[in-house]
């Protein structure tokens, strides 16, 4: 197991991203949460396995099809055994 702490930046807000990043992260198996940043970019805490690690990794840089994202920050981080599923925070 691992843990990462995406930044997104681009334009991620209001146009799905956190959604279909809770449905990708979901689908991977990783739990965690995603949440907006007041300056207009997008947080994402993720734990799993390195190979879905990456893979969701992959999807961010991309993001849902009105997302045009500039630039993906990832840093590893330690784990949180408080997160049990993949949440959107407000």
């Amino acid at each position: 197991m691992a843990a990462k702490l995406l930044i997104i930046q681009g334009k991620v807000q209001g146009v799905w991203y956190r959604a279909t990043a809770r449905k990708m992260a979901e689908e991977l198996g990783l739990t965690g949460y995603v949440r907006n940043l007041p300056d207009g970019a997008v947080e994402a805490f993720v734990q799993g396995r390195e190979d879905q690690l990456m893979e969701f990794e992959a999807w961010c840089k991309m993001g849902p099809p009105l997302a045009q994202v500039s630039q993906v920050s990832v840093a590893t981080v330690p784990e949180d055994p408080g997160y049990g599923d993949f949440s959107i925070l407000r």
